[in-house]
């Protein structure tokens, strides 16, 4: 049995399945729901600045498409990373759907993941593959998504609402929380992006997710300026400060920065500030702007929410950050090129 899965790339790993298949499903989310978003975002007030037009319409609808199609994306990039054969690769984009449209994003990560190790096991295994192996790719992918994505969606559903009611009565403490944990998933190997989705984080604990993952990647990108060249600041900062994990497991010190930085900023969010978002743009801290994007499009495109975007989520992360960082130093917990990259 174990020859068998072997053969099939099918690893029976919580790794794989819940941090490697995580991240993929992540990519289909930029691909299609957040990228989806700031089009249609352009579109939607370019119109309202300009007036009615071709090209702003057409970024609406563009916009909105992608949007519709997360479910495919999520599909297609979970099987990707499983390895999947081209014919439950194919297949998958029906069954992400089909997740999607009964549980949201959750239920489409459940639908793909499970059919596409179903397809795995039949893929060429009989004379009549291309027949056989996307039906039974879509058929356990259907099942699931009937029965077993609602409930999982249900319960990423209520998590989420359970924390942003929380937030509403506790701004303080929950600001705390939510700040320094998003900030920690995004910078691990986990999609805070994902995470941040499928709870359906909106309103004060959206808003304190994404100062939260601000801090860690304008944190780490001040941070390993010294080290690196002026280039990985937009690696790190506009990217991802999961670069940044080799580096945390050599010295764990490096990482009490920017998560100091996230405890202080995620009071300074939900009770003086009030910054809000939406879940799309929850976990995704200053990643391609995304969370800039999305928190002006939720709080208006007002001098004041522009001012407290660059504060929260670029000045005081760099600032706080570099301060915190540069006593670790003085206490020798941090050395040169402990920040350095290899890429």
């Amino acid at each position: 049995m174990e020859k068998f899965l072997q053969r099939k790339n099918i690893t029976l790993s919580p790794k794989v399945y819940f941090i490697d298949a995580l991240s993929a499903m992540a990519l289909g989310l930029f691909s299609t729901l957040i990228i989806g978003l700031i089009i249609k975002t352009l579109g939607d007030q370019t119109t309202l600045w300009f007036g009615a037009n071709f090209i702003s319409s057409h970024f609406t609808t563009m916009g909105a498409t992608a949007m519709g199609l997360m479910g495919a994306g999520i599909g297609v990039a979970v099987a990707h990373r499983l390895q999947a054969p081209p014919l439950v690769l194919f297949s998958s984009a029906v069954t992400g759907m089909m997740g999607a449209s009964l549980g949201g994003p959750a239920g489409s990560f459940i639908a793909a993941l499970v059919a596409t190790e179903a397809g795995k096991l039949v893929s060429k295994e009989t004379q009549l593959d291309i027949l056989v192996t996307p039906f039974v790719t879509l058929l356990i992918g259907s099942l699931i998504a009937l029965s077993i994505s609602p409930l999982i969606a249900q319960l990423m559903t209520s998590l989420g609402a359970i924390i942003m009611e929380a937030t509403t009565y506790q701004p303080f403490f929950m600001g705390i929380i939510v700040s320094m944990i998003m900030g920690l998933v995004l910078t691990a190997p986990i999609s805070s992006a994902a995470l941040g989705i499928m709870l359906n984080l909106s309103g004060l604990a959206a808003g304190a997710a994404t100062v939260g993952c601000a801090a860690h990647m304008i944190g780490f990108a001040v941070m390993g300026l010294k080290d690196n060249k002026p280039s990985s600041f937009i690696s790190v900062g506009l990217g991802t400060s999961m670069l940044h994990i080799s580096n945390i497991v050599k010295n764990p010190w490096i990482l009490l920065p920017p998560v100091l930085t996230s405890i202080v900023l995620g009071p300074l969010s939900t009770l003086v500030f009030k910054m809000s978002n939406i879940a799309a743009g929850s976990g995704m801290g200053t990643s391609g702007l995304v969370g800039q994007f999305t928190t002006l499009s939720t709080m208006g495109w007002t001098q004041e929410v522009l001012f407290n975007v660059g504060l929260l989520h670029f000045v005081l992360p760099a600032i706080l950050t570099y301060g915190f960082y540069k006593i670790l130093v003085i206490k020798k917990k941090i050395k040169v090129n402990d920040l350095k990259l290899d890429v």
